[in-house]
């Protein structure tokens, strides 16, 4: 019966890492989508507004099949609801701003400092303890960072700038997402992220707004919401069936996929820094994910 038991646990665990891996090729076409309408002319506010107004539609439908009660859309926590939904809009808007400047490889290499800035700010906002070896692997993860953006360099582009404060702001909605995490409904969650990216961005979209110039740009506006959503659902799922321990170095995908992607449709090749730099990135993730899982309490 024990036999049973474990293969029953390992199919979990894979069912997980299939979910992530799913997760992340969505957050991809998220991306891809994003930078496509930009060379396209269509704005990052415009942009940002159908992401999130796609992923509102599906949110509010799945949390409404319940019942329409105030409750269901409640939270005692709601002020950390609305400015985690509002960190998350932020970075949607900023990495999308980027994305039209720089290569997805660049852009993606940079979002994946996030654990590394997690990691620096769970002592300051979350009150956990980094000792020696994360600390390191933050310092690491900086210089990461500094080749593969080359600050001094002449090929230095300001929208690097985006990218960067677009991580800062993911950090933030990550530790937020953390402390929320088993006190707040995933469903309500979910509903609110779509609700205030709607909400705050519906004026600059009118305002900015410019019709897609064919069909097949249409299609791409009108289902990245559907994308963003069904990235964040996988994600999650993904959580229900393996720990994050495991699944945290599944997510480094993302970067495969948008190198394959920006050669593919873009043409693009990262250059020797970029692929330096995201090595020496996730090499700091790496590390950070591997003391974490070796301080962390055993689950059964």
């Amino acid at each position: 019966m024990s036999g049973l038991t474990a293969k029953a646990n390992e199919d979990r665990v894979m069912s997980g890492i299939l979910l992530m891996l799913g997760a992340y090729l969505f957050f991809a076409f998220v991306d891809v989508s994003a930078k496509w309408l930009a060379i396209a002319g269509l704005s990052a506010l415009q942009l940002a507004f159908m992401r999130y107004l796609g992923h509102f539609l599906i949110s509010l439908f799945l949390i409404g099949r319940g019942g329409m009660s105030v409750n269901r859309f409640s939270s005692d926590r709601m002020v950390l609801v609305v400015l985690r939904a509002a960190l998350l809009m932020g970075s949607t808007i900023l990495n999308f701003s980027a994305v039209f400047y720089l290569p997805l490889t660049l852009t993606s290499t940079i979002l994946f400092s996030t654990p590394i800035i997690i990691c620096a700010l769970s002592w300051p906002l979350l009150g956990e303890r980094v000792g020696f070896w994360r600390w390191s692997a933050i310092m690491i993860g900086f210089v990461g960072i500094l080749i593969a953006i080359r600050p001094f360099d002449s090929s230095f582009h300001w929208a690097v700038t985006m990218s960067l404060s677009a991580a800062f702001c993911f950090a933030l909605y990550s530790i937020l997402t953390r402390k929320l995490a088993g006190v707040v409904a995933v469903d309500t969650l979910q509903f609110y992220s779509g609700f205030v990216g709607t909400a705050a961005l519906l004026p600059f979209a009118i305002l900015t707004w410019q019709n897609p110039a064919n069909g097949l740009d249409w299609t791409i506006m009108l289902v990245i919401g559907v994308f963003g959503w069904l990235g964040h659902q996988l994600l999650t799922n993904a959580h229900r069936f393996a720990p994050a321990s495991t699944l945290t170095p599944f997510g480094y995908t993302f970067i495969l996929y948008l190198t394959v992607a920006s050669f593919l449709i873009f043409d693009h090749l990262p250059d020797r820094w970029t692929l330096i730099g995201g090595a020496i990135i996730i090499v700091a993730g790496l590390m950070i994910w591997f003391r974490e899982k070796q301080i962390s309490p055993p689950t059964n």
